[in-house]
């Protein structure tokens, strides 16, 4: 499998850039008047204040106590860098908040504490507990992380939750829920092993002795070997928690017959030898990071019946805790829970585990680049699984509920479910998923700008993100000094440099080009100026033939120009067919708009093209199709000569027969609203539209720029479709994140 390579300089301006760090804060109401201002603060403010004030469970109401969690660290045990102190962590913290946002729509606020006290670090967190509706700590060092955690659980009214420990236990517990199903073995059975007696080995075998495991069937292993009753090096309270009454005193010895081992230690702990002693079809979990005790390649070639999950995303089965803490903390949050207790967290594992056995959606198919279905390669969801938001909070939910903890039930848990779907953001998983076939595709593309910095990091990214191959025109002297100068001076021998100058088939090119063009005022001049010294023409000329197999282009030029000159060696005209669709990604909704490229004032027949042309566009990226024609009239009203065209594209489409819902014309608010489209109920659209189509091309370049500029839409496009090879086509104003999401779009073959 590919592995993809983070440089330092990638890291340092993905924090660097556009604004320092990974967070930002914005109000969720009005501040545009004064009355706002007033209402906001003083004199209204008081009136809620007053209300908590005589009771404090309002609290929920009226401020943002209930989705808000503080991600709480001193920097003491810092990923695996150890102890960094309070300051380096924040980064670390910062990433976690935006999970929490991104996977369960949770607000989250880092606070990292200048002090290894774990007494201070209790004081701090039991004084912010008004603010908060729930306390995650990361990266404490044990044992100060048990007795921290353990003291706030005991003495604060929210939950606290120390997610190296529980996260890692929670899907651990549902990866091998099913990893025993298929084996057709129960837990209370089963011999366990777990090597590495940190936080997370403790809390594993701790949550997996409550769901079931017999205590003197869990070795655990440290560095020292086994943990047995009367032993005392290297001891302490949470170890003698767990000392079995054993002979055995090495991993090695515990291996043999084992039917399960689960390792959060160090790289190389398990040896081939180990797995070919343990029982029949035995579970490994091999958690440590980077590199996992036993790599699945390495276990099968001694065990064919071994079930593998590792913490790495490049291999099946992977146990990556994002699976639950965020979902943890949203079915919590929702019910006001006052703790996370262990039956949420089985709760959780449960949910998970079922999860993984149903059916896996489309989407999920083409995020991953493949069809996944439950066995021994998915015995856990994926993290971008639509309906991770809607099943586990409920189940965590409702094991609140049971046990007592949730200060407010769910009433209706069917509509409850409706406003998990709510809050998914579906603008990630679509992009993900063009990331993941373009690494499956490895693509080789043609970047054809190489005189450009921002260009040549993105193909930087691109090559070492696992993509494929990127070829780069231009110098290479140029580019190298290019490289240099943006701090990445040792991908100058990864890259593959390309011009006129130093290729074998420049009489090639110019002939294919030659023929092309003679009939249409070209001579041989004309055509040897165009493909020695016209980088667009130029790389357009080696993609057609296959000297790559996509091209990137236009971050340097108008797109206008740009489509001109790949039209010497290509058929992408309007009378072609070919179309531009640009995808507006905004607050959880994703829009296509179209045509933003080719069609300078389509007629009815070129607009239902588009329509044709966009739905397979949205298709690409998971969405299923909804196209409202859109102009300034409604149905008709008001008359205008100029929106009939509008209204005959659905009626051509009516012609064809699609497999896509279509309506209009209508205007672009009741496209999108659907309480405004229930004045039109003969409307054939089931939901907002999601593909729009528009009269002419400078009104949809204005519509997109209006979005990004003054909404702060996302932007990918406009993507070319219709023609005869990958090819897209960037704004000349495209960041380097820019130019590489439309080098991945080229390589996931989307238009």
């Amino acid at each position: 499998m590919s592995k993809t390579k983070i440089t330092r300089e990638e890291a340092l301006a993905f924090h660097l850039e556009p604004s320092p760090g990974k967070l930002d804060i914005s109000a969720s109401v009005p501040m545009s008047t004064q009355r706002d201002l007033s209402l906001a603060y003083s004199p209204g403010v008081a009136v809620p204040c007053e209300e908590i004030h005589a009771n404090p469970e309002t609290a929920y109401d009226y401020t943002s106590k209930g989705n808000m969690v503080a991600v709480i660290s001193n920097g003491t045990a810092v990923l695996g860098l150890g102890n960094l102190g309070a300051l380096a962590s924040k980064p670390v913290m910062e990433g976690k908040a935006v999970l929490f946002k991104r996977f369960a729509d949770v607000n989250s606020v880092d606070i990292e504490l200048d002090t290894e006290d774990p007494d201070e670090i209790i004081k701090a967190c039991q004084l912010m507990g008004p603010t908060f509706g729930g306390i995650n700590l990361e990266d404490i060092k044990a044992p100060e992380c048990f007795i921290i955690e353990q003291t706030l659980k005991e003495t604060m009214d929210i939950p606290v939750f120390h997610d190296d420990q529980h996260g890692t236990a929670v899907i651990c517990a549902a990866g091998l829920i099913n990893a025993l199903y298929l084996s057709g073995k129960k837990i209370q059975d089963c011999r366990i092993v777990l090597n590495g007696a940190g936080a997370a080995g403790i809390a594993c075998l701790e949550l997996l002795k409550t769901m079931g495991a017999q205590h003197d069937n869990c070795i655990m292993c440290d560095t020292k070997g086994v943990i047995y009753q009367g032993r005392t090096e290297g001891m302490n309270q949470w170890k003698s928690a767990h000392a079995a009454n054993t002979d055995l005193r090495t991993l090695e010895e515990a291996m043999k017959g084992a039917d399960v081992f689960l390792g959060v230690s160090a790289k190389g702990a398990v040896t081939p030898a180990m797995v070919a002693s343990m029982a029949d079809n035995p579970v490994i979990f091999a958690m440590a990071n980077p590199d996992p005790e036993i790599t699945p390649e390495q276990a099968h070639e001694v065990r064919l019946d071994a079930i593998v999950a590792t913490g790495r995303s490049d291999y099946p089965n992977q146990v990556n805790n994002v699976l639950g803490f965020p979902y943890l903390f949203r079915g919590a949050l929702d019910v006001h829970a006052r703790a996370i207790n262990d039956e949420m967290k089985i709760a959780c594992a449960r949910a998970l585990a079922e999860l993984a056995r149903e059916d896996v959606p489309d989407e999920v198919a083409v995020a991953y680049g493949r069809k996944l279905s439950f066995g021994r390669d998915y015995i856990i969801p994926t993290p971008f699984d639509p309906r991770l938001i809607h099943v586990v909070p409920p189940a965590v939910a409702k094991a609140a509920m049971d046990t007592g903890v949730a200060r407010r039930p769910i009433v209706d848990m069917e509509a409850y479910e409706q406003r998990l779907k709510g809050r998914m953001d579906p603008t990630a998983p679509i992009i993900e998923g063009l990331y993941a076939r373009s690494r499956k595709a490895q693509a080789q593309m043609i970047f054809a700008e190489g005189d450009d910095p921002r260009v040549l990091r993105a193909a930087v990214a691109y090559q070492r993100g696992g993509h494929g191959k990127a070829i780069v025109v231009g110098r290479e002297e140029d580019v190298k000094l290019k490289l240099e100068a943006a701090g990445l001076g040792d991908a100058v021998r990864e890259l593959r440099v390309m011009n006129a100058a130093n290729t074998t088939h420049l009489d090639a090119y110019k002939s294919f080009l030659y023929k092309r063009l003679q009939r249409k005022g070209f001579d041989h001049s004309d055509v040897h100026r165009m493909a020695a010294r016209d980088r667009h023409v130029f790389s357009a000329l080696m993609l057609a033939h296959g000297h790559g197999d996509a091209l990137v282009t236009g971050a340097t030029r108008k797109s206008a120009h740009v489509l001109d000159q790949i039209g010497h060696v290509f058929d992408v005209s309007a009378k072609d067919g070919a179309v531009g669709v640009t995808a507006l990604l905004h607050r959880g909704r994703v829009v296509l708009i179209a045509d933003t490229l080719v069609h300078e004032w389509p007629e009815a027949e070129d607009l239902a093209h588009i329509a044709i042309k966009s739905a397979k566009v949205a298709r690409g990226l998971g969405l299923e199709p909804r196209v409202a024609f859109v102009s300034f009239s409604t149905f008709g009203y008001p008359v205008s000569e100029r929106a009939e065209k509008m209204h005959q594209a659905p009626a051509l489409l009516d012609e064809i027969g699609v497999d896509f819902e279509y309506e209009g014309e209508m205007t672009a608010d009741v496209a999108l609203n659907m309480e405004l489209m229930k004045d039109y109920p003969f409307s054939r659209l089931t939901a907002p539209a999601n593909i729009l189509v528009v009269p002419a091309r400078h009104s949809a370049s204005i519509s997109v720029k209006i979005m990004q500029q003054l909404a702060g839409a996302t932007v990918i496009g406009p993507i070319l479709t219709g023609v005869p090879k990958p090819i897209q086509i960037c704004s000349n104003s495209s960041t380097v994140n820019d130019i590489l999401n439309m080098a991945v779009l080229a390589a996931a073959r989307l238009g």
